[in-house]
């Protein structure tokens, strides 16, 4: 630079200044590149820093996708503010709701369970609302109803209405949540509903509990009506009159082919925010139940249930064929069946 200057005042002909030290020059270049180069870093890390430091709203967003889809029960559940159609939540309508669903197979306490959860003051599970063919002819139909069941414009007799803090459904291995497990899971991921599995250890009681009923649909022992589920004593003495006569030859194979399908199901649904819970736990242990309230953010309350216990005793005492099955069990990894309580 400061020969370009020199060059230029050369060839104008002025009357050249006094001549300045070359030391000067060099260290006004000097200078002025440290100034530059200051400044240019100065923007740089400015820069930089806009998007490596995310705000607040960039960090909800990036961490919206994982509280979606975790799968610990130590996750939050989402609250949301449904309005639905047929009526108005009126002072209730600023009070949020969580969405759930219990996931179970038939006899396996889900019954008694639903009728805890529905102790709860605010809490309306809704029943085995796919037990009806025609809302699940296809996966269609099957949104839709979820969407009228969290929209809290399905109704039932344990429907809380306006003042709802969590509402849900049971719903049956057999009655399509298997079948389009594709489209049901991107529906709970979507919605953030938290599925509840409930499942029974004990497959022996399971299957007892399964026949006991299958026959009582025909033989109607109560009177001439079958009852599921019993409140009274009395009932379930006349309920036990029935000892079913298992199927020893294939016995092993059906605890094969039930422990698959639950293991199929939490597979389907291992990227949804659930818990999986066992009927003999609960009945075993009570905080189980205050877990559960946990899970769903629920005020924990005493629950409880006129739900009476069928099958209670020793299972020698249910099954007809009893020696049979003994020897079928006995040396195989399901022989902790037959001395099981629950």
């Amino acid at each position: 630079m400061a020969e370009v200057i020199y060059l230029l005042n050369k060839d104008t002909l002025i009357v050249k200044p006094p001549k300045k030290s070359p030391l000067v020059y060099r260290m006004i270049v000097l200078a002025f590149s440290m100034f530059c180069g200051v400044y240019i870093c100065s923007v740089c890390l400015k820069q930089i820093s806009r998007h490596t430091k995310p705000s607040l709203m960039d960090i909800q967003i990036t961490e919206e996708p994982s509280e979606r889809h975790g799968v610990k029960q130590s996750d939050k559940p989402s609250i949301h503010y449904p309005k639905p159609k047929t009526f108005s939540r009126a002072e209730c309508a600023d009070n949020p709701v969580r969405y759930f669903v219990i996931v179970s197979t038939q006899r396996s306490g889900s019954g008694w369970f639903e009728t805890l959860l529905n102790s709860h003051a605010n809490v309306s599970s809704n029943g085995e609302i796919f037990s009806l063919l025609n809302r699940r002819k296809n996966v269609s139909l099957i949104l839709q109803t979820l969407d009228k069941v969290y929209n809290l414009d399905w109704f039932s007799s344990a429907s809380k209405n306006e003042c709802s803090a969590a509402v849900g459904f049971k719903w049956m291995l057999n009655q399509g949540v298997m079948d389009h497990h594709v489209e049901i899971a991107q529906y709970f991921t979507r919605r953030q509903v938290s599925v509840i599995f409930l499942f029974r250890r004990n497959l022996l009681r399971h299957m007892v509990s399964v026949l006991a009923n299958s026959y009582d649909r025909y033989a109607k022992l109560l009177n001439g009506t079958h009852k599921s589920h019993v409140h009274s004593p009395q009932e379930a003495a006349v309920l036990l009159g029935y000892k079913p006569l298992i199927n020893s030859s294939s016995l092993i194979s059906d605890f094969k082919e039930m422990e698959k399908k639950v293991s199929k199901v939490l597979t389907y649904y291992n990227t949804t925010r659930h818990i999986v819970l066992y009927y003999e736990d609960l009945m075993k242990n009570w905080t189980k139940v205050k877990e559960v309230q946990e899970f769903l953010s629920l005020p924990t309350m005493d629950l409880t249930s006129r739900q009476i216990k069928i099958h209670s005793g020793l299972l020698s005492d249910h099954i007809k064929n009893w020696d049979e099955v003994l020897k079928t069990l006995n040396g195989t990894s399901y022989e902790r069946f037959i001395h099981a309580d629950y």
